[in-house]
């Protein structure tokens, strides 16, 4: 009698399709296939819809945050592991403009950025997007991390880290662990602050995006920040 298990065969085929027209794959499949890379003596196609059935889409399900994973039967260690993995590859390919010292023609491919580095995490983290006098992205750095609904900010350290990297225009970046998006007044204490600090010493503050799993807030698109009278700013 053949040891091979029935998922096996069902796997080999869901591959010759991935190679052959991989846009006739549904979700689920490409789901249960990446799943068959870490669980390889395991039928994944079980837990790849019901993760689906969770989180909605294949964005949701990576974007999830690791204790609502946890919660789903079938998910253990091996598979946290290799969605660190997963997000970091996409935070990091996200982050292709700053070694390609692209230039920022919009807030949007920093909020691009800000999600797939942020989306997710649990605890509230603070970072700074630093651009030169052509809007060439010249570094994308963490201030500080927190709990699930602060993380504690200096001016003196922002300010400091943007005369280290010589910007000459900042984008201030900060996620919402809880869900909502809606700036609180100290983060809009926290914006004006730093921009008055920052125009005294010739920089520019360009935005301050407030990021969730899958979207952001602009303070530049809802007209909440200072006016600096500074020219170069976003298109």
């Amino acid at each position: 009698m053949s040891g091979k298990k029935h998922y096996q065969g069902h796997r080999r085929r869901l591959r010759e399709r991935l190679l052959r027209s991989p846009r006739q794959l549904a979700e689920y499949e490409i789901l249960e296939l990446l799943l068959g890379h870490v669980l390889l003596r395991q039928d994944t196609k079980p837990l790849a819809k019901e993760l689906l059935h969770r989180f909605g889409t294949l964005n949701g399900v990576f974007s999830a945050r690791t204790e609502d994973l946890r919660k789903v039967h079938g998910f253990g260690p091996a598979l946290e592991s290799f969605w660190a993995l997963w997000r970091e590859t996409w935070a990091r390919m996200s982050e292709a403009p700053l070694t390609r010292r692209e230039v920022l023609e919009s807030p949007q491919a920093v909020a691009q950025m800000a999600i797939a580095r942020l989306g997710g995490k649990t605890a509230e983290e603070f970072w700074v997007a630093m651009v030169d006098t052509k809007n060439r992205l010249v570094a994308w750095e963490q201030v500080s991390r927190g709990t699930v609904d602060q993380a504690p900010v200096y001016v003196r350290e922002v300010l400091a880290m943007a005369l280290r990297f010589e910007a000459s225009g900042l984008i201030l970046v900060h996620n919402h662990p809880g869900g909502g998006l809606e700036p609180s007044r100290k983060d809009r204490e926290l914006t004006r602050r730093i921009s008055a600090a920052a125009q005294a010493l010739g920089v520019r503050v360009l935005d301050h995006m407030i990021v969730g799993d899958d979207t952001h807030y602009s303070f530049r698109t809802e007209g909440l920040l200072p006016e600096q009278g500074l020219s170069h700013t976003f298109e």
